[in-house]
């Protein structure tokens, strides 16, 4: 049985989405944030999910277990603009039950 679970998607304008996120889809954030339109085309996830940009970057609000950064992630969150403790790329971060309640607010366009 699928379960969807709520993440908070405060966007570049700082207006709030929660919004559902199906587990079963193998999706991840930056395919959530395209899916419900809350960036404009083209400006997130111009690599398609590769961790070879940083257009999806986020920052991470709220305590929720993630998996940690794989070393392409640490790469090019070290090259990219607007980096924070709690930045993360949003390719990066796939949707499981786990990540319920997740609040992000997506970086700056660099």
């Amino acid at each position: 049985m699928s379960q969807d679970v709520t993440i908070k998607i405060i966007d570049r304008d700082g207006v709030a989405h929660e919004v559902q996120a199906p587990t079963d889809m193998n999706m991840n954030i930056m395919e959530l944030v395209r899916a419900y339109e809350l960036a404009p085309e083209g400006t997130i996830g111009i690599c398609g999910g590769m961790a070879m940009c940083a257009s999806c970057q986020c920052y991470v609000l709220n305590e929720v277990e993630l998996p940690e950064k794989n070393p392409d992630e640490e790469a090019m969150l070290w090259e990219a603009f607007n980096v924070k403790e709690n930045s993360r790329l949003g390719c990066q971060i796939h949707i499981t039950p786990e990540i319920n309640g997740l609040e992000v607010e997506l970086a700056p366009e660099s």
